[in-house]
């Protein structure tokens, strides 16, 4: 009984989750999250609080605010005040205060160059061995249609090596289950270089391609976004990954004539670092674009 409540409790607070990301660009009214998922505003809270440690006004200010940082700099011919609108803010004079209780600085200020020195405050606490000098400067993209896919998935809040217990768990229901023909799929909701990595959302997710065993599957789920994807091919060691998300975000798109969206980029492995005893990765990693 108590297995069946904590899955039912992780299968609502997920479902939350999602529904907080797919949502960020308007008003989220917990009134009605109370009755589409059939529980008190109360109760909503309390396992939420319980699952995530974090109350759901403040993951989503939390997140709102981790968008519109990444717009601000990637996004060059958006006003601010479209961004603010992008993320989920009703006027521009509630997000710039928002954000300056956020990041210490106004979102004009973030913008010509502040987030450079917020970004060097959060490198300068990652450990020495993982930071990568690993050149990604001559990738090229191709630019892709990606459809809509299903994906069953572990969340995990930090940026560190506890990641691979979730892929270590994901692994274990493959091989239980015989399935041979999947994806790994890799989300990252937050841009680690000027988001601590403590503080870093990761989805682990498996794509399944063998229907016959769904029935068996009691791990969360939802759909991964369709769209026009920036595909890159990458490969390295651990952490080269952080140094790869760094480069497309701080140098390629910004001067690359696209702009991205509020949805998350995320990654297909084809070797996972997590789960070889090298940390050797081979991948391709998405981001979503639309023309600047």
């Amino acid at each position: 009984m108590k297995k069946d409540t904590a899955l039912l409790r992780t299968k609502v607070t997920n479902d939350l989750m999602h529904y907080i990301y797919e949502n960020i660009d308007s008003q989220i009214n917990l009134d009605t999250l109370s009755e589409d998922f059939h529980l008190s505003k109360f109760h909503l809270h309390r396992i939420f609080k319980q699952e995530f440690d974090s109350n759901i006004y403040e993951t989503i200010k939390s997140i709102r605010l981790q968008k519109a940082s990444n717009l601000l700099i990637t996004n060059k011919n958006s006003t601010i005040s479209e961004i603010s609108s992008t993320c989920g803010y009703g006027s521009q004079t509630s997000f710039i205060r928002a954000f300056n209780a956020r990041f210490g600085m106004s979102p004009k200020k973030w913008r010509k160059g502040g987030f450079i020195e917020y970004s060097n405050k959060i490198i300068n606490e990652v450990p020495k061995e993982l930071i990568s000098n690993r050149d990604y400067s001559k990738l090229l993209p191709i630019i892709k249609k990606m459809p809509s896919v299903t994906v069953y998935y572990i969340r995990h809040h930090g940026y560190s090596e506890e990641i691979k217990k979730c892929w270590q768990k994901l692994q274990t229901f493959i091989l239980s289950n015989n399935i041979q023909n999947y994806s790994q799929i890799a989300i990252y909701h937050d841009n680690p270089i000027i988001t601590p990595l403590k503080d870093c959302n990761y989805v682990a997710c498996l794509s399944i391609e063998d229907t016959q065993n769904m029935s068996k599957i009691n791990l969360p789920s939802f759909e991964l976004n369709a769209g026009v994807y920036a595909e890159f091919s990458a490969k390295g060691y651990n952490d080269d990954i952080l140094k790869l998300v760094q480069w497309i975000y701080h140098e390629w798109l910004p001067s690359s004539g696209y702009e991205t969206t509020n949805k998350p980029p995320f990654l297909i492995y084809d070797e996972n670092n997590f789960l070889n005893e090298d940390g050797f990765f081979s991948l391709k990693y998405y981001i979503p674009i639309i023309l600047a």
